[in-house]
């Protein structure tokens, strides 16, 4: 593999562990990491990092020309919650960082671009079960409207100037490695720690939200898998649907209780409950399976096992350092 990678946006929820799986893959010299703050120790310690404000196209054409940078994953996004209190600020981050990575494919400075889109696309009209590839999209957030924005540019400078650039529409992610970054399927992670540390959890969705999930393994594989298939595999240029799980917060309490019997969770919907009530509840991500052989490992079974068994081994290392 002779690709130089750079990842912008890599101190966020999904760019710190796909930071590490795509150095373990390439070569820790050949992935440069970035943010517009440093990272954690692992972060800077693992390999080369730039301090990259995303939405500076002569910034990134910087580090693109002194590591010879082949393929960007634009990773750099304010989501769905914090957009919704700092709207413009959530516009001009998602559509200038985009456009900054596009036109510098566009004039072949870069090969291959990956940007992540969300469910966040779909909106209230939208079918809630089984939300097809290509359906209604009228979404209610800054996020939203920012991915779909962003899809439909993707799209463009693949028609218009043969960009050779990828995305996936990710469902809610989950990892206990990373804290989330202000999504409206937060919850889903905190819940776990809360359990550990805590045994209860106030959760600011009501009992039976359901929405897409994916563990964060799965989203890490998925992402690299579609960046290494082969071009004319990828039918898509806006933005595949991806899928792994859908589980409501009372599911994801009575998979916990099975490992924590003591664990109470309360509710108290907020401001959130709105965002995910416009969502999906399960998506069809058939495309991606038979375009590029897209498959999930994790169920809400596996997920809850591996998470409480990491957070405990964690918690009791902490324990015996002290």
């Amino acid at each position: 593999m002779n690709d130089t990678i750079l990842i912008l946006g890599a101190c966020g929820q999904i760019g710190t562990e796909l930071t590490q799986k795509l150095r373990a893959l390439y070569g820790r010299d050949n992935v440069i990491a970035s943010d517009i703050r440093e990272g954690n120790q692992e972060m800077m310690s693992s390999g080369p990092f730039e301090i990259i404000d995303a939405t500076s196209k002569e910034r990134i054409f910087e580090v693109v020309e002194k590591y010879k940078v082949t393929q960007v994953y634009l990773m750099v996004a304010m989501l769905s919650a914090t957009a919704e209190k700092h709207p413009l600020k959530g516009w001009d981050l998602n559509m200038t960082s985009l456009l900054a990575v596009l036109e510098l494919a566009r004039e072949k400075h870069i090969q291959k671009v990956y940007w992540p889109s969300s469910m966040a696309s779909f909106g209230p009209t939208s079918p809630k079960i089984n939300t097809p590839q290509q359906t209604i999209m009228e979404p209610s957030t800054v996020y939203g409207i920012s991915k779909v924005a962003g899809e439909h540019w993707c799209n463009y400078y693949h028609e218009k100037y043969g960009v050779d650039v990828r995305s996936i529409r990710y469902p809610g992610i989950i990892s206990w490695k990373t804290l989330p970054g202000g999504g409206t399927t937060d919850y889903a992670v905190d819940i776990y720690f809360d359990a550990i540390k805590n045994g209860t959890y106030e959760c600011f969705l009501s009992e039976n939200t359901r929405l897409p999930m994916m563990y964060m393994d799965d989203a890490i594989n998925a992402t690299i898998q579609i960046m290494q298939a082969d071009a004319d595999k990828i039918k898509t240029r806006t933005s595949y649907n991806l899928a792994a799980i859908s589980f409501t917060p009372k599911e994801i309490a009575a998979e916990i209780k099975k490992h924590i019997p003591e664990f109470e969770i309360s509710y108290k919907p907020d401001f959130r409950q709105a965002i995910a009530d416009s969502w999906p509840q399960i998506i069809d991500d058939s495309h991606a399976r038979k375009d590029w052989g897209w498959q999930h490992k994790f169920d809400l079974t596996s997920m809850t096992n591996d998470i409480v068994t990491s957070l405990k081994a964690l918690e009791k290392q902490k324990l015996e350092e002290v």
